[in-house]
């Protein structure tokens, strides 16, 4: 870690990153608040974690069910040779592939998927397989769909301070 990050990710820091990853619109008042700091300490941390690029942007959680997308999947692609640099150009035009990661192993690709119906998801496995060899699986549940972000010993001193102790 950089030794700029580090002073930025001191426990304030990751009690500020928690925060927001829990609810990223908080004002910086109410974010002062729940972390110790006064609402100006508060803006000037997330300002330069923002800088620093720890923070990398603030979206929107969209219900994939309710926008039309009910059917969640894993595809992995296996793909040899020179097709790589044009798998990932494709699937970035692919409004369906919400990740696509570059992995080790047997797969080149694992890419989580939200498609319309079993027929848009067969569409775009049609549209992946000139490229190398899919193997799909659609998502029944998500017993985790997010979990936050913690600094190293977070959990230890948030548990700790649960039971009472400092």
């Amino acid at each position: 870690m950089h030794a700029k990050h580090e002073k930025l990710l001191d426990a304030k820091g990751w009690a500020l990153l928690r925060e927001l990853q829990i609810e990223g619109r908080l004002s910086f008042a109410e974010l002062g608040r729940r972390v110790g700091l006064s609402t100006p300490a508060a803006a000037e941390r997330v300002k330069n974690l923002e800088a620093a690029g720890i923070i990398a942007g603030y979206r929107a959680e969209i219900d994939l069910d309710k926008a039309g997308l009910p059917i969640l999947a894993v595809i992995r692609m296996s793909a040899v040779g020179d097709v790589l640099t044009r798998i990932t150009a494709a699937v970035r035009t692919m409004p369906e592939v919400l990740e696509c990661h570059r992995a080790t192993g047997a797969d080149s690709f694992i890419m989580k998927v939200a498609v319309a119906s079993v027929e848009h998801l067969e569409a775009l496995i049609d549209r992946l397989t000139p490229f190398g060899s899919t193997s799909t699986s659609i998502v029944l549940s998500s017993p985790v769909t997010r979990n936050i972000v913690e600094g190293p010993g977070e959990e230890t001193a948030r548990k700790a301070t649960k039971r009472g102790k400092p």
